[in-house]
Parts: C-alpha cells; sequence; structure tokens
C-alpha cells in the first residue's frame, strides 16, 4: 500500500518498467503501468543475461527465490572461434567474475523473466499494470502530469517515467514539450542513438550442456550462444552497409535470409546455425543503436533505460544499467517524497533538481558501460585491424582474463548501486567488497 499521495505513471511494461514497478512499491509509493502491447510477456525469442549487481537488487526485491528456478549460470566452459571452426580458446574465463562478486552472469529467457517479474507483484497492485495502453499525448503541468492514451483514457500523477524503450514514445513528447517551452534550449535530436550494426535471434531447445557459451568472431560478422535451463540462443550480428539512426523493420524473410547467410557459421564443436536456426522457436532482428542522451528530464517527465541509452548486448549490459537507472531514481525520489509535506507535493523545480542528481549520479558508470558494449562487439566483428588484435591476439592468454577481471570488471561492478531503504542479507559475495553494501543500511 503506497503510503504518500505521490504518484508514478510509468510508460512501458518491460523489464525495466516492472522493476520500476516493484521498486516504487516497496518505497510506498503510488504507481501505474501503460503498457502498449496487448500482453505483458510477450515472446520475441530474446535472452537476458543478469550478473551479481543486478540480481542483488532483484534480492532486495524479493524476487530472487523464484527467478532462480528460472535462469542459469553461464560460463563456466566458454568457447572462441573463427567461421571455418577453429577454436583459438576454451576455458572458464569467467571465473574472474565467480571470484570477485561470488557469480557468473545468469542467462534468462526474456519472456519468462518479464512473466516472472508481474507474477511476483503483491495481487493488490496487480490492476495497475494495464496493457494495450498506446500513449498519444502527455500534459506536464506546474501540480500534476497527465498522460493521454489513444483509446481516449486519461492517467494523472504527479510524475511520469518513460520506461518505452529505445523508440521511446515519452522521450519524443518530452522533446517536443522542451522545445514548446523554449524553442533555444539545446535538446538531443529527435532520433538520438546511432546504429552501426544489427542483430538477429533465435531460441531453440537446449542442444548443449547448461551454461556453455561460445563467441565466433569474424570480419563484420559474430555470432554469440549461450545456453540456459531450457534454452539455446544465437545472436547473429553484422554490420551495415552504413550507420543510420532511422528505424528500420524487418520481416520473417529477413530473419530467414541472415540465418542462411550465417548457415555454415559453427557456434559450438560439431554444430553449426544450421543445426540449430531451422528448429527455432522464437526470434526476431533489429538494428542496434548505440548512444547517451544528454536530457533524462523536463517538468514532470523523466526517462530510464533503453529511452535514455542503447548499448549493443554483446557485454550482456542493457537492462543491468536500466536497472541501475531505477535504483538511483527510486533511492533519490523516495528521499525527496518521505521528506515533503504531503500537501504541498514536490513541485517541478524539485523535480528538475532531481533529474539532475540521478544523471549525475548515473553518467560514469553508464558511459564506462556503454564504452565497454561497444569495444565488445568491435572486437568480436574485428572491426578494424586493432580490434583484429585484440581479439585474436592480444585478449586469448588466459591470464589477460585475469587481468580483465582485476582491472576493469571487478571495479566497476563494486560500484553498483542499491535501494538504499531496503535491508536484505548479502546474497553474493567475492573477494572485491561492495561499495553499497546490503546489510545494516541503517
Amino acid at each position: 500500500m503506497a503510503v504518500t499521495d505521490f504518484k508514478v505513471i510509468i510508460v512501458g511494461g518491460g523489464p525495466v518498467g516492472l522493476t520500476a514497478a516493484h521498486a516504487l512499491h516497496k518505497a510506498g509509493i503510488d504507481f501505474t503501468v501503460l503498457e502498449r502491447s496487448n500482453e505483458i510477456a510477450m515472446d520475441v525469442g530474446a535472452s537476458i543475461a543478469l550478473g551479481s549487481a543486478t540480481l542483488r537488487v532483484l534480492h532486495q526485491l524479493g524476487l530472487l527465490d523464484q527467478l532462480w528456478d528460472l535462469g542459469g549460470e553461464i560460463g563456466s566452459l566458454l568457447k572462441k572461434f573463427t567461421i571455418d571452426g577453429y577454436k583459438f580458446k576454451s576455458g572458464d574465463f569467467l571465473h574472474g567474475m565467480k571470484k570477485s562478486h561470488g557469480l557468473r552472469p545468469v542467462a534468462f529467457h526474456r519472456a519468462e523473466l518479464v512473466q516472472s517479474l508481474y507474477d511476483q507483484l503483491p495481487e493488490e497492485v496487480k490492476p495497475n499494470i494495464l496493457t494495450r495502453k498506446k500513449v498519444s499525448d502527455i500534459q506536464s503541468g506546474e501540480k500534476k502530469a497527465k498522460v493521454v492514451c489513444d483509446d481516449g483514457s486519461i492517467y494523472e500523477g504527479d510524475l511520469v517515467l518513460g520506461a518505452d524503450g529505445v523508440h521511446s514514445q515519452t522521450r519524443k513528447i518530452m522533446r517536443k514539450l522542451a522545445l514548446e517551452a523554449d524553442p533555444n534550449v539545446n535538446w538531443d535530436p529527435e532520433a538520438p542513438f546511432t546504429a552501426t550494426y544489427r542483430c538477429m535471434w533465435a531460441s531453440f531447445k537446449r542442444p548443449t550442456a547448461v551454461g556453455d557459451a561460445a563467441e565466433t568472431q569474424h570480419k563484420d560478422s559474430s555470432i554469440m550462444y549461450l545456453v540456459g535451463k531450457e534454452r539455446g540462443w544465437i545472436f547473429l550480428y553484422e554490420k551495415l552497409p552504413q550507420p543510420t539512426k532511422e528505424r528500420t523493420s524487418y520481416t520473417s524473410e529477413d530473419v530467414e535470409a541472415m540465418g542462411n547467410r550465417f548457415a555454415e557459421y559453427p557456434i559450438w564443436d560439431n554444430l553449426k546455425v544450421k543445426d540449430v536456426f531451422p528448429d527455432r522457436m522464437t526470434g526476431g532482428m533489429s538494428d542496434l543503436q548505440e548512444g547517451i542522451c544528454s536530457n533524462w528530464g523536463w517538468g514532470r517527465i523523466v526517462l530510464a533505460g533503453d529511452a535514455i541509452h542503447k548499448v549493443c548486448p554483446n557485454a550482456g549490459l542493457g537492462y543491468q544499467t536500466g536497472v541501475q537507472d531505477v535504483v538511483s531514481l527510486v533511492n533519490n525520489l523516495r528521499q525527496l517524497v518521505v521528506s515533503s509535506e504531503p500537501s504541498m507535493g514536490l513541485s517541478v523545480s524539485t523535480l528538475e533538481a532531481l533529474y539532475k542528481s540521478y544523471q549525475s549520479q548515473r553518467w560514469d558508470p553508464l558511459s564506462h558501460d556503454a564504452f565497454i558494449s561497444g569495444q565488445v562487439t568491435r572486437i568480436h566483428a574485428w572491426a578494424n585491424v586493432w580490434y583484429y588484435l585484440l581479439g585474436r591476439i592480444v585478449l586469448v592468454p588466459h591470464f589477460m582474463d585475469n587481468l580483465m577481471n582485476d582491472w576493469v570488471q571487478a571495479p566497476a561492478t563494486s560500484k553498483a548501486l542499491a535501494f538504499n531503504f531496503l535491508d536484505a542479507e548479502e546474497p553474493f559475495e567475492g573477494q572485491v567488497p561492495w561499495v553499497h553494501p546490503l546489510k545494516n543500511i541503517y
């Protein structure tokens, strides 16, 4: 039950939006989620890999026990191939993550993760999750915000949180309102992200052992192969003819054609794309936008997740950066809400100061994650001679795995935010302490 009159309208019922719903409920803040799709957990075939920094946050929210039944820890055996089948690296080179913070990444089927996030909401707030709600307009006033949907319904709150993805309608409307209020304001372009690569993904019945993972590297193309508890996934990456900011829609014929182009690429010992692609259960295809917006909020509107930053998925950091957004935003928002006079509410100026604090707290770690994601993508696809040397020579020796973990991965992971108002036992511990520990918060 909400303990304040403050209300947040969340636009987008994907993983980030539902995580925000859980966090707001725990913070005692009322919310409504508006999801444009017909159902919450549409199965588009992709996987999500979560590290200890994200899973400990989900543990704080009381979600981890049920999620364990869905995920499979990956990377205990990770192999790297070239397209002719040559295996140039094999071993447990994600062990450094487990040593530092107690866990390798855990792979989930995206639709199952989203369904679990919904199912674990308390029954009394599930009616606040609304589907078939396509946002057409947002009004940001001095006292309240209103969200208008194309079916004529209107939802009023104190804050609108746009967690509606890379093609965010909330972001577009916020930009329009900001420029109408001040035509000279410095604002992100309407299409703020650039795509250099595209990706086709597919899921299928698990063909090898749980936790298996592989990379196949080549010039301007690459593959990632992951195996969870029941499914395997392939992600086929291909450089676009030229970078684009335009939105591209792909058909089932495009998916089929890309699968055929990669048919002979190996994904495991004695296993090629052509051995799993025809038996796919689900799949899809999209361009991979990259970039970070400069404008995170305006008036009574704020953004989170892919709506304000987009990274390539090779490093598995997309949803995880969105979770960190939610932690930062809800921590800051709760502090303001509980300390404000109930009858006064939060002014627009107070909220806009919050957006600046939120953006400032997230900027450096987000920039690091975006950089790492882009580098991994380009190493896998040998974007130039330097990236080829990194992928095929410099990073191949096993001692480099420990070096990269100790000097790059572990320090960044240790700084991950956690909710500062929820007590919980630390679920993952290793040799590197968390900067924001879960125990003994008060």
